[in-house]
């Protein structure tokens, strides 16, 4: 019986699981409810199974039937801070928080395929490591899990990793898009605090006025990208919150911003952390000013082997027909920490079409939009598929 065959009697049992996630979404790197879940859907696999001492992750290892290497599947677990307004008849329980981000159907997936390997488990040349991981949402979970040991639970090195993530637009649902290289931005915050010395509006030349000073800086934040760096390597800082002041007629003290700043290469990563920091301070410093300034570090883009890449499409391709899997002209814009783990194993992350059949994919609500809503029917395909870029990557390592 083919993989997809098996994934398809799994149906019903994975939309069950998948919306019982859904509403009860945690968030950060404590789930407790949700890696009870996990632990309670994978008890009666042959799994050697252990829990995280810093986050609530599941680390589970099927030992295969023949000698071989060892694979790695990531279904990443937490929720969002948003407040879900699609109706949808099992829609999150729990106010002010969603899986707007489709992390409930990678946890179903994952675990229909740890259910799917399992099922042949004599037949595996090697093992495979299935990777829980909570706090992808901005919490660093795949670095802790990584530093916990997640890559060495196999007990020998990882010969790939794989990764699916849904989408609520842009793909029709069961259309899978990778892409070699580059294929998800790198992410990292920039906040800024101006202090100066508040005064009174009609005389503002006896305080130190913060406001032009920030509003200068976010100017010249967008003149440095189009004039440091090579637009075929782009750059995008986009400031998303500014706050100063309280009254019309009153010098605030501070002013204070916060932006993303998104890259697609190490190189910029690494400059970008220097450059931003420097450039904002030297524009305080020329108004007489301070400025306290923090840059967070948060995601290195995420880069699919090339190698990877090709084979994971080969095998979309031999699951599902070739109209189903293309490659990607371009980089996602998103950030994804599953490239901490791409960083020490080669591997894809393949992105899958859940966009609901009553929805049109170019205007249906994004990942993070309150009005996501994704179609249960991918979940056998996304099953199907992680499986089978497992068995068959461990057979060509034998």
């Amino acid at each position: 019986m083919s993989m997809t065959a098996r994934a398809e009697g799994l149906r019903e049992e994975l939309v069950e699981l998948r919306r019982a996630l859904h509403r009860e979404p945690e968030l950060g790197l404590d789930l407790p409810r949700t890696q009870r879940r996990v632990l309670d859907a994978l008890a009666d696999l042959p799994l050697e199974i252990t829990t995280g001492t810093g986050l609530s992750s599941v680390t589970a290892v099927l030992r295969g039937g023949r000698p071989g290497g060892a694979v790695l599947l990531r279904g990443d677990m937490d929720a969002l801070p948003v407040r879900e307004t699609a109706d949808v008849p099992y829609a999150s329980a729990v106010d002010g928080r969603m899986h707007g981000c489709g992390h409930d159907l990678h946890v179903a997936g994952l675990i229909g395929a740890a259910t799917l390997l399992s099922q042949v488990r004599e037949e595996l040349h090697g093992d495979v490591v299935f990777m829980f991981q909570p706090g992808e949402e901005g919490y660093g979970g795949a670095p802790l899990m990584i530093e916990e040991g997640v890559l060495k639970a196999a007990g020998r090195p990882l010969d790939a990793a794989y990764a699916v993530h849904v989408t609520s637009s842009l793909l029709p649902a069961g259309m899978v898009a990778t892409k070699p290289g580059v294929a998800m931005s790198g992410s990292d915050v920039l906040r800024v605090v101006v202090r100066g010395e508040g005064g009174h509006g009609s005389a503002p030349h006896l305080g130190r006025d913060p406001v032009p000073a920030a509003c200068e800086m976010v100017t010249a934040l967008q003149n440095h990208v189009t004039r440091t760096y090579d637009i075929f390597d782009p750059v995008v800082v986009t400031v998303g919150r500014f706050a100063a002041g309280t009254q019309n007629n009153v010098l605030p003290h501070r002013a204070e911003f916060e932006a993303t700043v998104r890259c697609y290469s190490e190189a910029n990563h690494a400059r970008l952390q220097e450059n931003l920091p420097a450039l904002v301070r030297g524009i305080a410093a020329a108004h007489g000013l301070e400025a306290d300034v923090e840059y967070e570090v948060q995601y290195p883009p995420t880069v699919n082997d090339d190698a990877e890449a090709a084979f994971a499409l080969e095998t979309v391709h031999d699951l599902f027909g070739e109209e189903r899997g293309f490659v990607s002209p371009v980089p996602a814009s998103g950030s994804e920490d599953f490239s901490f783990v791409l960083r020490e194993v080669p591997g894809v992350m393949l992105m899958v079409g859940a966009t609901p059949p009553d929805a049109d994919p170019a205007t249906a609500p994004g990942n993070h939009s309150p009005d996501a809503r994704y179609d249960d029917s991918v979940l056998p395909a996304q099953a199907a598929l992680l499986a089978e870029l497992a068995a068959r990557r461990l057979t060509r390592t034998a």
